[in-house]
């Protein structure tokens, strides 16, 4: 078997979990997928996969290597569709990271019209709390970034939001609306779980004047609920568990309808932005580009 075979082989194996799933997806034996990989590792001199007899994992070596290797398959796929493909006729798959929330509210709610317009374009979205780390393995990555936010990848600001407190009338029924910040003292906390230091020895909750007068207030609060997941406190909070903070952007429709509450609307937790990432490579395929300017119409605020 040539190298790039080999080489799309090992990657099937690492995507699907197992030689056997593999060879069912390439339509090969078993043996001839075990055997191209066994080959592979041969000629680079290093193990890729980890086996046992319950589990089939990467290795150091064979995470690097993969990481490549979907680069160069992606280029040589990249390669293909130019030269047979025209601007009309947009094929392939756009590998898609994105924060759970904007996974679920922001992209899975435009697929279907996506496939109208695109329809030989498949996608393969990705959920990840903390995108960033990740900007180079994907064609696009969705992500919300603070203020301040410096990386080196290539990013569009798609809108600008503000994070505020919020909570449930049930909740507020039973404990009360709070007039100044230092009220949320007896409140119960929905916090996000940062990812830095682990999250559970800071129990505060920082805020801000919305209009930057003024000096920063950090308000102790007893935390019911800590999470990566932005999903899980936004449900709690519709369902009067306590306060978080959560992104206007998302809860302005339940604002509106009363669903929750914005409190203390004079101070904000911060202000982010939400940007599509992309690698820092030169060219960019047409399908990713079309997906970027697709999505890029369906954010409310969005920067110019």
């Amino acid at each position: 078997m040539d190298r790039l075979s080999s080489m799309q082989v090992f990657q099937r194996v690492a995507d699907e979990g197992s030689f056997a799933a593999a060879a069912r997806a390439l339509d090969m034996s078993p043996a001839a997928v075990t055997r191209a990989v066994a080959e592979l590792e041969q000629h680079l001199g290093a193990r890729l996969l980890q086996r046992t007899t319950r589990k089939l994992s990467l290795t150091d070596a064979g995470e690097a290597y993969l990481r490549r290797v979907r680069s160069i398959l992606q280029e040589i796929d990249d390669t293909e569709a130019a030269v047979s493909a025209s601007a009309q006729s947009l094929q392939g798959t756009v590998r898609v990271q994105a924060t759970p929330l904007l996974a679920s509210y922001f992209l899975a709610v435009h697929i279907a019209q996506w496939h109208q317009q695109y329809p030989k374009v498949a996608l393969e979205i990705v959920v990840e709390p903390f995108p960033h780390l990740h900007v180079e393995e994907y064609d696009v990555t969705f992500m919300t970034v603070e203020e301040g936010f410096d990386a080196n990848v290539v990013a569009r600001p798609l809108a600008a939001t503000e994070f505020i407190v919020c909570a449930a009338p049930a909740y507020l029924a039973r404990a009360g609306t709070p007039q100044q910040p230092p009220d949320l003292a007896r409140y119960d906390y929905l916090k996000f779980l940062r990812q830095q230091g682990g999250g559970t020895s800071r129990r505060y909750l920082p805020l801000r004047r919305a209009d930057g007068t003024g000096e920063p207030v950090h308000v102790e609060m007893p935390v019911l609920l800590q999470s990566v997941s932005f999903e899980a406190l936004y449900r709690a909070a519709l369902h009067g568990a306590g306060v978080a903070v959560l992104s206007h952007l998302l809860v302005a429709p339940d604002l509106q309808s009363g669903a929750l509450v914005r409190l203390l609307p004079e101070w904000i937790f911060g202000r982010s932005t939400i940007y599509a990432a992309v690698p820092t490579r030169k060219l960019m395929p047409a399908r990713v580009r079309a997906f970027l300017d697709f999505m890029s119409n369906f954010l409310p605020g969005r920067i110019a």
